[in-house]
């Protein structure tokens, strides 16, 4: 028997350190199979090239708990180790045999499909167990070994009279961490991180029907008339329980899925979301790196605080985390499913993530695959495209924000729907309205309302001068404008409501007041003696004689800062928090307005001011409370 000490060198320590110091300990789990299914797949690879003269077979890896010896163990049947490879890969810490054997085997492989980067997992074993051991034999003709440590230096390996080939794991878990005896906890895991390994793990066994019994039918009394048919309880048999999937469909090319098998995955990734996703996109490249994946399109909301944190991110089919960021474009983070790529270097900090050249190949990689997807999509089917478009708009919003490159390529399929359910691409929409909406100052203005329902006066205003109004009704569609009105030349958006429409889009022609200025002086002064100053900029306006005679309007500068804000940005000189503030235009061509003045009796004219401004601010919502009340209460008064 051997005896010895671990050689632990300072230079060699710090990536154990950096992979391990912040990290869970329910990885060790996560690190041992992916140590295992390494050795599984370096035989495989062996055996392909002749270089190993065994029986591949069908290998696969179990989990055993042994709950009253407090154990768990983790059995292979892969290459196995001889004594003296345990004492060159488990003696000498940080010493990736993964890395090496792909260095040696470089030029006879493009992609033995080994993990590599988890080498140094074994010694996470130590997170949880006092004590480990490793049952070994090498797929060589050679003897055994048992290699056992209690997480000191000290070792012991000697001579085992194991038979079969492979490795056994055996630790002995710690009295507080004994949470990992658990059969529920180990499930949980496995399900967690190893649901897509490429090997099958085996944990535990289960039954089922035996495929191969045919249940007959017989009678419950052959002897008695009348006796009822029954067909035997069909034969259950014991089989091993296979917990993951070795064959994921992102794992397949593109070709060999059908649309069905895109859906049964997103069943199989997220088994309590009930809805379908809209589409999928497969990812599949290999230059200049390794990239693999199918990420879905989700019904999406206008809320931005949606549920992020749903694509999955593995190497090698083994789990890593479900926080993307910095790896995938923020605005992709709403999406789910999954990237695979060894190309991603792990456990490090965000900051060197965004650093890492691999990665931002990888982030632009994906921006320019999901924009391609969705040209496209728009091109082969508007009609479907158009459908979807407000269960999608939001993330294609956000990226037109976020990302140049593809708010670049967004201009080929990104919509702009109207209030009448029409939808345009951005030169669709300028070749419609530009004849139209061009203003004196030859500026296209392009108009919008944010909801139909609330702006519906200010909506039919427009459409009397045969304007088109889109409807933009997502959260961020203040940042939207902002960035479409600087990148677009010599346009501006302008929300219906606000201003009265000659003003939005004013043209050469001006309606001529039927007040002169001295009636004017007199109406204003008495306007500003009964409205709030605070709530209100009165300002006197010569509009149609039938279009309303007060008109409540937000302006558009103010109202839109705000609405930054509140979104991420934009509150310029804290505008964000400034009370809502208001116009409130007075038609001098209204007939009642010239009531209102010629009004001899002072009370008379305050309530056919207050009456008018309630109903303007009721048709903007802006009437609640005791000034409902009391409105409601006027308007009786004013019919009895």
């Amino acid at each position: 028997m051997a005896k010895g000490n671990i050689n632990v060198s300072v230079e060699n320590i710090f990536p154990l350190i950096k992979k391990f110091l912040y990290s869970d300990h329910e990885i060790f789990l996560r690190e041992l199979i992916s140590n295992a299914t390494d050795a599984t797949m370096k035989l495989k690879h062996l055996t392909n090239i002749g270089e190993a003269k065994v029986e591949y077979g069908n290998p696969q890896i179990e989990v055993k708990i042994d709950k009253e010896a407090k154990k768990l163990h983790i059995i292979d049947q892969g290459l196995g180790m001889t004594a003296e490879e345990v004492e060159k890969y488990i003696n000498e810490v940080a010493f990736s045999g993964a890395e090496e054997f792909l260095d040696k085997y470089k030029d006879k492989v493009d992609d033995a499909g080994i993990i590599g980067h988890f080498g140094l997992g074994f010694y996470s074993a130590f997170m949880v167990a006092n004590k480990v051991e490793i049952i070994t034999k090498s797929y060589k003709d050679e003897p055994a070994a048992h290699w056992t440590c209690d997480g000191s230096p000290e070792f012991t390996l000697e001579p085992s009279d194991r038979t079969e080939r492979g490795t056994e794991i055996i630790l002995h878990i710690a009295e507080d961490e004994k949470e990992f005896l658990e059969e529920s906890r180990i499930r949980e895991l496995l399900t967690k991180y190893n649901k897509f390994m490429p090997i099958p793990i085996k944990f535990g066994t289960k039954e089922i029907n035996d495929p191969d019994f045919t249940p007959k039918t017989t009678k419950d009394n052959p002897d008695a008339s009348g006796g009822k048919e029954t067909t035997e309880p069909h034969k259950q048999i014991t089989v091993d329980n296979i917990i993951n999937n070795p064959n994921p469909a992102w794992t397949k090319q593109p070709a060999d899925l059908e649309e069905n098998d895109y859906k049964d995955f997103y069943r199989e990734l997220y088994p309590m979301q009930f809805e379908e996703p809209l589409f999928n996109i497969h990812l599949n490249v290999d230059y200049p790196f390794n990239l693999t994946g199918i990420l879905y399109f989700p019904k999406m909301t206008n809320d931005l605080n949606i549920q992020k944190d749903k694509i999955q991110l593995y190497q090698n089919q083994v789990f890593v985390t479900d926080n993307v960021e910095g790896i995938v474009p923020e605005f992709l983070t709403m999406l789910r499913g999954v990237i695979d790529s060894p190309d991603i270097p792990l456990n490090v900090s965000r900051s060197y993530l965004q650093a890492d050249g691999a990665v931002k190949k990888i982030a632009s990689y994906i921006t320019r695959k999901v924009a391609d997807k969705l040209k496209s999509l728009f091109n082969n089917n508007r009609e479907d495209f158009e459908a979807k478009w407000n269960d999608i708009k939001i993330v294609i919003e956000y990226g037109m924000l976020s990302e140049e490159k593809f708010f670049e390529k967004a201009d080929a399929f990104a919509l702009y729907p109207t209030v009448d359910g029409k939808y345009y691409t951005y030169d669709e929409l300028y070749n419609k309205i530009k004849a139209n909406q061009t203003d004196k100052d030859d500026k296209l203005v392009i108009l919008y309302a944010s909801d139909k329902d609330a702006q519906h006066s200010y909506i039919e205003a427009a459409k009397t001068k045969n304007y088109e109004v889109l409807l933009l009704d997502s959260p961020i569609v203040s940042h939207l404008i902002q960035k479409l009105e600087t990148t677009k030349e010599n346009i501006s958006f302008a929300r219906v409501d606000g201003d009265h429409i000659d003003n939005l889009i004013k043209k050469d022609d001006t309606t001529i007041s039927k007040l002169d200025e001295d009636q004017k002086k007199t109406l204003d002064a008495l306007l500003k003696e009964v409205i709030s100053s605070e709530k209100f900029m009165v300002q006197l306006e010569a509009m149609d004689s039938n279009a309303s005679p007060f008109i409540i309007t937000q302006p558009e500068f103010m109202r839109r800062m705000k609405e930054m804000q509140q979104t991420g940005g934009g509150g310029m000189f804290g505008m964000g928090n400034m009370p809502e503030m208001y116009n409130l235009l007075v038609n001098t061509n209204s007939e009642l307005v010239s009531d209102i003045l010629n009004t001899k009796t002072r009370k008379k004219q305050e309530r056919l001011i207050n009456q008018s401004l309630d109903l303007a601010r009721l048709s903007q919502g802006l009437l609640k409370g005791e000034e409902l009340t009391n409105f409601i209460k006027r308007s009786y008064d004013m019919i009895k």
